[in-house]
């Protein structure tokens, strides 16, 4: 009997000729298929019944609120190290900070779709990541690298010129109202919509559900001149030298 696998690929065609041809290696057995990150977590936690996975092959770019790489961090903070494959073509920032921020060490592949996505290539991939090691698409490391050499230069590189300025008012303590007066914005609505637009670049949507901590969050970036990222305890973290997120230590002088 092959590996058994959870196949999470919101493409249809592609997910039916991926399992189709996965198991006609003989070394894999495709126990679910599914579309989303969020059907994929109920299908491992049992909530969907049938077979526990001994491996994912998972596309990052998902149908559903969660991609990929969120998906896998929530199901594997209920199944330790379940070994993971993830797959993509797209290049985007966003998914490279999520891929750092969720601190995967190992049981894991990540790789570029065109680069890897044929069978023969797959199942080596899938293979490792049960036993253990773990391999990343040189080009995506390369890509990686960059957006945290880019985060660690400055927060404010992440947004656009307006959104700057937004984040220094708010980091003044201005409400929306008074960020949309000194601004010249006619629409309040606009400064809600914009601090929105921070929140997102900056992680900041994710781990925190009130928008007073977001803005709290949002002026202690701004002073410290540095991303953070504060867990889902409300731990806060930083990049250190070696490109490691570890707790941030605020200094009273």
């Amino acid at each position: 009997m092959g590996m058994q696998l959870l196949l999470v690929e919101d493409n249809e065609r592609l997910r039916s000729a991926l399992g189709n041809g996965l198991e006609a290696t003989g070394d894999v057995q495709v126990v679910h298929s599914c579309g989303s990150g969020e059907e994929a977590f109920d299908y491992c936690l049992g909530s969907s019944g049938g077979r526990s996975p001994q491996v994912i092959l998972m596309d990052v770019q998902l149908a559903g609120e969660m991609n990929g790489i969120q998906a896998a961090v929530a199901i594997r903070r209920e199944l330790p190290r379940l070994p993971v494959v993830f797959y993509s073509i797209q290049d985007d920032e966003a998914y490279y900070r999520d891929f750092r921020r969720s601190g995967i060490l190992s049981h894991y592949a990540y790789v570029r779709k065109s680069n890897y996505l044929l069978p023969q290539m797959i199942v080596p991939l899938l293979r490792d990541a049960v036993n253990g090691r773990s391999f990343i698409d040189p080009d995506i490391e390369t890509r990686v690298q960059e957006v945290r050499h880019k985060d660690e230069q400055s927060p404010m590189a992440l947004l656009e010129p307006n959104e700057q300025e937004v984040a220094l008012l708010l980091a003044q303590g201005l409400s929306n109202e008074q960020i949309a007066g000194r601004l010249g914005f006619r629409d309040k609505r606009t400064i809600s919509r914009v601090n929105g637009q921070i929140y997102a670049a900056w992680g900041l949507s994710e781990s925190a559900t009130d928008e007073k901590i977001a803005r709290t969050r949002v002026a202690i970036i701004i002073q410290e001149g540095r991303l953070i990222y504060w867990d889902e305890a409300g731990v806060g973290r930083v990049i250190n030298e070696r490109g490691d997120w570890v707790p941030w230590q605020k200094t009273i002088s």
